[in-house]
């Protein structure tokens, strides 16, 4: 597993470092016509782009070593999810695009229904788990559970800055 973490550590950091020098849109139409130059391209700064779930797969399987792997297996999802978090997931958020938009993090939107770039990572890291597993993907499940918890985690984090009650006066009576 340390051989795992180490790996993507480096392409976290290695992402990140291209990643510097983008910058951010000027305006939400130069974001939507950036976005759709994005969906449509195999690979984002000369990293390949996987366009589905199953291509998704294959990639993370040539990017990862057998040994990795069998580790990986070893492991219950939830933990596989919960020690991913600021390695695989992060390095799947940044380098597959899914904050700027790319082929996977559309489809994921539009397909699968899971729209937030880390719930897409963790999509894809569960889901890749259970395959290795050879288990039920339950997809149907897995975005729902991921969207109710995106959806608490909304309404917990909504902070009321201030509140004011004020009263309304009451129409006059008009004699007309």
């Amino acid at each position: 597993m340390k051989t795992l973490k180490n790996l993507f550590f480096l392409l976290v950091f290695l992402s990140t470092v291209s990643f510097l020098d983008a910058q951010p849109p000027e305006s939400g139409d130069q974001y939507l016509k950036e976005y759709n130059r994005r969906i449509k391209k195999e690979t984002i700064n000369d990293i390949y782009i996987p366009k589905d779930l199953t291509d998704a797969f294959k990639e993370l399987n040539r990017l990862t070593d057998k040994a990795a792997r069998t580790k990986l297996i070893q492991v219950d999802e939830d933990t596989v999810a919960y020690k991913t978090y600021f390695s695989l997931q992060r390095w799947i958020v940044v380098n597959w695009g899914f904050h700027g938009g790319s082929r996977l993090s559309h489809w994921l939107k539009t397909e699968i229904g899971v729209s937030h770039p880390e719930d897409q990572a963790q999509f894809i890291v569960r889901t890749w788990h259970r395959s290795l597993n050879k288990k039920e993907l339950n997809i149907e499940e897995l975005v729902k559970q991921l969207n109710e918890k995106r959806t608490k985690e909304r309404v917990k984090n909504k902070v009321i800055i201030k509140s004011e009650k004020r009263k309304v006066p009451k129409p006059e009576d008009s004699e007309n």
